[in-house]
């Protein structure tokens, strides 16, 4: 029964990182991480869709290649229009 309990204890401490919130940067250093990580999704995917053109990936990886690129290009197109939608509004705004 311990080995159990110090097992799930190992384990509990292993996730957790994952679960903690990453930095207390700033709205700045958020933007560009976020530019960043897209940027590497869009680049692996491209890797991924050459090599699987060229017979050196699986096609189960090139979908997930191109499920994963979709995503974050649909969630920086709605990042974009909840810009563009925050900005009209401010200048809806009486001086």
């Amino acid at each position: 029964m311990q080995a159990i309990s110090a097992l799930a204890g190992q384990n509990y401490a292993a996730a957790r990182p994952a679960t903690e919130p990453q930095g207390t940067g700033t709205a700045g250093e958020a933007a560009v991480n976020l530019a960043r990580d897209f940027t590497a999704t869009l680049q692996q995917a491209e890797q991924t869709a050459q090599a699987a053109m060229t017979g050196g990936a699986d096609p189960h990886a090139l979908v997930q290649a191109l499920a994963q690129t979709e995503l974050a290009v649909e969630a920086a197109v709605t990042v974009r229009d909840k810009v563009v939608e925050a900005y009209q509004e401010i200048l809806r705004m009486p001086v």
